[in-house]
């Protein structure tokens, strides 16, 4: 079964969310309410997305310093002078945490309705957050991060 179709069924799935007619920044609970079953398939998903385009991207292009690791949920990109991020999986809360050589840790809650990660603070996808910071740190051209 593709990711790709395994996110649509358990968008399909979990629709439980309610739309949030009043202000599209404040977010309520029921905008993220997944079961464990769905964070964990999601969640796999997403890291093995992400691990497998920064392999790919280290092994196609010469950047210097540049080093992946991904072991029990935990995702290490080492760039160098740019610092380390570590991307991981939080079970218990349905997160996946970042901790950000440049923005410093953020969380991100699955939301259904985007059906992407979303830092509640700032309404970010994860996608965006690292296509954001990836782009300015690594000296290539366009990047296309393959995760919301």
């Amino acid at each position: 079964m593709s990711v790709q179709f395994t996110r649509q069924l358990l968008r399909q799935a979990s629709r439980t969310t309610v739309p949030n007619s009043s202000n599209d920044n404040q977010l309520s609970a029921t905008d993220f309410a997944i079961t464990e079953h769905e964070y964990n398939k999601l969640a796999d998903a997403t890291m093995d997305d992400l691990v497998t385009y920064l392999e790919d991207l280290g092994d196609n292009m010469e950047i210097d310093d540049f080093d992946v690791e991904y072991s029990q949920g935990v995702l290490t990109l080492s760039l160098g002078s740019v610092g380390t991020y570590v991307i991981n999986k939080q079970p218990p809360n349905r997160q996946i945490w970042i901790s950000s050589p440049i923005s410093g840790p953020e969380r991100f809650d699955y939301q259904t309705d985007r059906d992407a990660w979303i830092c509640r603070k700032t309404s970010d996808t994860l996608g965006e957050l690292l296509q954001r910071e990836l782009q300015k740190a690594l000296p290539l051209g366009n990047l296309n991060i393959p995760i919301n």
